[in-house]
Order: structure tokens, then C-alpha cells, then sequence
């Protein structure tokens, strides 16, 4: 008597993977999107793409269709200013919250509160705990966290 018998070990891995927000971090700096991609998702609780070409940026975010942008100012040939303002023109992306990452300002300016052309902005260098948390406070609250 042959019984077949499947098993499917890939699902419940991959449907966790699936149900985690999706962040997408945008900075020239490959350091600094690698090490804060692999500890984001070493907390288990995001998944996150990252891209290092700034005009590639907004091709990525519609392909990626995060839940929260970490967007770097400061890039050469086009500006996080810029990328945030294709993201927004963008009717399938508009609504995705952007936090800008910034060394040109503080963390006391940071903490004041105080936005960047409307979006709100960590400052760098910045610890993990911190982008933790600012993550928390600006992803949408119908985003599940795991």
C-alpha cells in the first residue's frame, strides 16, 4: 500500500515573512543600508528592501510597495527631497509614510518634533532601538506588526 504523504515546510516561514510591514530604506550609503536591513529584520518583526541609487528609487518603491520609506537627505544627483516628491506624485504611493534620515540636524532637533518638508526625520548616526522606534510611530496603525 503507497500512501503519498506532503509536507510542506516552506509555508508558514514564508506566510510570516509575508505578514511583516515592509520597509524600504533609500540611502547612497551601502554600510548603512546593509546593517540596518539585517538588524530591522533581525527583531523579526519587518522585512525590509533597501536601494543605494537615489533615481532608482521610486522604480523600487512601486515595485517593492512598502509600508514606510526610511529616506536619507542627503544623496548626490538627486536629493531625498526629490525621491520623497516623486513618491508623493504617485497615486499608488502617495499615502506610504516617508521618514526622512538625516546627519544634518541634531537628536535634540530631532526629538523636538519638527518636520522636514512635511514628514518627520531621525537623525543619524542613529541606533537600532531608535529607528525601532521611530519606525513604530510612523508606520500606518492597520499595518500588522508580528
Amino acid at each position: 500500500m503507497n500512501r503519498i504523504i506532503e509536507a510542506n515546510f516552506f509555508l508558514p516561514a514564508f506566510e510570516a515573512i509575508k505578514e511583516r510591514p515592509r520597509i524600504l530604506i533609500i540611502d547612497n550609503n551601502r554600510d548603512f543600508t546593509y546593517s540596518a536591513k539585517v538588524a530591522l529584520e533581525r527583531t523579526g518583526r519587518y522585512s525590509v528592501s533597501e536601494e543605494n541609487e537615489p533615481a532608482r528609487a521610486h522604480q523600487t518603491a512601486q515595485r517593492v510597495k512598502p509600508d514606510l520609506i526610511l529616506l536619507d537627505i542627503a544623496m548626490p544627483e538627486t536629493d531625498g527631497g526629490e525621491v520623497a516628491a516623486r513618491i508623493e506624485s504617485d497615486p499608488t504611493l502617495r499615502r506610504t509614510p516617508v521618514v526622512f534620515l538625516t546627519a544634518l540636524v541634531t537628536k535634540a532637533e530631532a526629538r523636538s518634533g519638527l518636520e522636514i518638508q512635511g514628514h518627520p526625520y531621525l537623525a543619524k548616526p542613529i541606533s537600532i532601538p531608535e529607528l525601532v522606534a521611530g519606525i513604530e510611530r510612523n508606520l500606518p496603525a492597520h499595518v500588522p506588526l508580528s
